[in-house]
């Protein structure tokens, strides 16, 4: 049996694009072996490229797989392979390049270069796609959530990103196929399906009087499905059709994760993002009056260029105000091919490292409140696979809807499904709890291999 081998670089969707190519795999009889192993005949890594880091990671896991086994195949995808193919064929040793688009013909591509070994490169232009990938994943060997990916690409050109050129223009997957992969989770036992893409909230940009507030009013109506999890979600996107959904739907989560990026309305300005601080918090306040309880958590980019002390102490009351349930810190990184790698006035190393630990034990602070008012409170629960603690302990944990991480003792035959637990000690990064309801059906049928 021919053995396959992967290695996943940067965020989720790259994570579930690795799951979908494993998929091809699996149907041609390849068996998946660690990416350490010697034995695999193909070795496929799939890069990112959002920052210089990601492009140098990238090319020692290459150089890695090369030296594991010099006849296997290696084949390179994801961002960095779709930005700098022939940076990567340069390596010695990489037989395939294939960017953003056409993972389908993997298998055809690893066949010819199996029966006549020539370095192939099938990068095409990704401003010329307007199509989806369609790539399913019926199932998720380590989650008791399912990942449904809704959306490839991004129109947003914020000046600190290079993404929209490794992943092209925003393309919407059909509503036939997201709700029929919607199903198929479901029939394989999931309770929770996460819905990702690299713009989420972009979702129907593309298509015709459908938007993504169309799309979970649908998804809503699938029998068996408990929870839907949107990934991520700009303000800009949530208007009046979306904050209808959310105050109407049972199923919607009380959790949204808004990238705000920067608390001060000149950094949003050089960062080319579309609102400003008034609107941001506007929304906040329309999403929580229609989802009481709801969860807001956010990213942050601190020590952009040009932000000076001023800018960084208004964007931190900010913060403060909103009252976010996390906060993902990350200091500016220069993405070389960006407008923002250009700019003047980039801050020190020194401010940024300050800042950025001020804003993490913010985040703390505010995490901790935003459990502390559930303390006494019951929660849906769902527990994950393995136990929490030492072993024999008995202790699972999992998310709630509003994504606290919980704690609790209960039976590892409780994996995958909806339990109700009291939360009765609230914490920055996980909640303690009392099992409360358990339901009588034991394993996921997707969980019991």
């Amino acid at each position: 049996m021919s053995k396959v081998a992967f290695y996943t670089l940067g965020c989720k969707v790259n994570f579930y694009d690795t799951e979908a190519m494993w998929q091809l795999f699996k149907k041609e009889g390849y068996e998946q072996v660690d990416f350490e192993s010697r034995a695999a005949d193909v070795y496929v890594i799939n890069t990112c490229t959002v920052t210089n880091t990601g492009d140098k990671k990238s090319r020692q896991i290459i150089r890695r797989a090369v030296r594991r086994n010099p006849d296997a195949v290696i084949a390179v995808t994801g961002c960095y392979a779709q930005t700098s193919p022939a940076e990567i064929l340069a390596i010695e040793g990489v037989d395939l390049v294939v960017g953003t688009q056409d993972r389908d013909k993997l298998m055809t591509y690893v066949a010819d270069i199996q029966a006549e070994r020539r370095p192939v490169n099938a990068v095409r232009n990704i401003m010329k796609t307007r199509e989806f990938e369609e790539l399913d994943v019926p199932d998720f060997a380590d989650h008791t959530r399912a990942f449904l990916k809704i959306q490839e690409g991004c129109n947003n050109f914020c000046t600190f990103c290079i993404i929209p050129w490794s992943r092209g223009l925003s393309r919407s997957r059909s509503p036939e196929s997201v709700l029929a992969q919607a199903r198929q989770l479901v029939a394989s036992g999931y309770k929770e399906i996460v819905l990702t893409g690299i713009h989420t909230g972009g979702y129907g940009d593309d298509l015709e009087n459908y938007r993504l507030a169309d799309l979970l009013r649908d998804l809503d109506q699938v029998e068996g499905l408990e929870r839907i999890r949107i990934s991520s979600i700009e303000a800009s996107q949530i208007d009046d059709a979306m904050i209808e959904v959310l105050n109407g739907s049972k199923k919607m989560c009380r959790h949204l994760h808004i990238p705000l990026q920067a608390g001060d309305d000149e950094v949003l300005k050089r960062m080319r993002r579309k609102y400003t601080t008034a609107e941001f918090a506007d929304k906040i306040r329309r999403i929580k009056a229609a989802m009481p309880g709801v969860a807001i958590t956010t990213d942050v980019i601190v020590g952009f260029p040009g932000e000076t002390d001023a800018h960084y102490e208004r964007g931190y009351r900010f913060m403060e105000e909103i009252g976010f349930a996390e906060m993902h810190v990350f200091p500016y990184s220069k993405r070389t091919g960006t407008p923002a790698a250009r700019m003047e006035d980039q801050v020190a190393e020194e401010a940024k490292h300050a800042r950025v630990q001020q804003l993490i034990e913010l985040s703390e602070r505010m995490q901790a409140d935003y459990a502390a008012d559930w303390v006494g409170e019951v929660l849906e629960i769902i527990p994950e696979r393995g136990e929490k603690g030492p072993a024999g302990s008995g202790l699972m944990s999992g998310h709630a809807d509003n994504y606290l991480n919980v704690v609790f003792k209960g039976d590892p035959s409780l994996v995958g499904q909806l339990c109700r637990v009291m939360i009765v000690e609230g914490g920055a990064n996980e909640c303690r709890g009392e099992l409360v309801e358990a339901p009588a059906t034991g394993l996921m049928p997707a969980m019991q291999a």
